[in-house]
């Protein structure tokens, strides 16, 4: 036994690991316990030094003072607030019906509604289990084919892996000594690339498969105008505007801000992109 042991330590700490989730403890208390558990086993055992504990305080002080890491439980914080103030379920209605009206609306409003939940709490497991309880019941009521639904919903929550700010690529950069906007400037591009996928997956779908992906009934759609239209040229034209009067203002940013505060020097580029997504910072 001890033999066995020696030779598959590995293994047997993983399947332990498995133990403890499948008994039904938090991944965070498994992971500690199973962490202990085989610590001791190894230092039984002799594969490990029997002072290995001793640096564990150390250990512990050194991640709570590491600023890099704090990041991680505002984020989630912000994911439980997004789930349990249903803001999440408002701003998924609100894009499904915006694209209702097109074969694969629904699957597209799922892919936006992830990114912009990745873009915005960085966590997995909020993303995923707000799309699946809104939306899936919703996708399979008008029709949806089942492996698209859940597709769609299981690939657009895992986004919030690549998008910044995302937690794995918070606990990266401390592992690679790599500031987090780096890792952050690295991961977008190709975040934007994996949504865009997702887009073109959906519209082939729409276009081959019309019958997996159907358009919301009319019945279904609840925002129209006075005269029935379904609002979207009026939509068109609002964006039109409010993307035409971001522009002028990063045109005219410098010209306003430097005589305002008496600067010189020419704003960054972070500010010119800040104030010209709210054009009028003082109402």
């Amino acid at each position: 036994m001890i033999e066995f042991l020696t030779q598959n330590f590995v293994p047997v700490m993983f399947a332990g690991l498995l133990v403890f989730l499948l008994a039904g403890f938090p991944v965070a208390f498994s992971l500690s316990a199973t962490g202990l558990f085989f610590g001791f086993i190894g230092m039984e055992l002799g594969l490990f030094p029997s002072n290995l504990f001793q640096a564990l305080p150390l250990r512990v002080i050194g991640i709570m003072q590491n600023d890099t890491l704090l990041a991680i439980p505002f984020f989630t914080l912000m994911g439980i607030i997004l789930e349990r103030s249903r803001m999440a379920e408002d701003l998924l209605s609100t894009i499904a019906q915006v694209f209702g009206p097109v074969r694969g609306g629904l699957a597209v409003a799922v892919v936006l509604v992830g990114a912009l939940l990745a873009a915005t709490t960085g966590v997995v497991a909020a993303a995923v289990i707000s799309m699946g309880l809104i939306s899936l019941p919703i996708m399979l009521r008008y029709g949806y084919n089942r492996t698209i639904a859940m597709g769609t919903i299981t690939a657009s929550g895992t986004l919030a892996q690549a998008l910044p700010p995302s937690l794995v690529l918070i606990v990266l950069a401390d592992q690679l000594g790599r500031s987090v906007g780096d890792m952050y400037a690295g991961a977008l591009i190709p975040g934007l690339m994996l949504v865009g996928l997702y887009l073109l997956f959906i519209a082939a779908v729409a276009i081959f498969l019309p019958k997996w992906v159907p358009a919301l009934p009319k019945e279904a759609r609840i925002y129209t105008e006075p005269s029935g239209a379904s609002g979207h040229k009026s939509l068109l034209a609002l964006l039109a505007v409010c993307g035409g009067v971001s522009w002028l203002w990063g045109m005219n940013h410098e010209a306003i801000m430097n005589p305002l505060i008496g600067r010189e020097n020419p704003p960054g580029r972070d500010e010119v992109l800040i104030m010209s997504s709210w054009p009028w910072p003082w109402p």
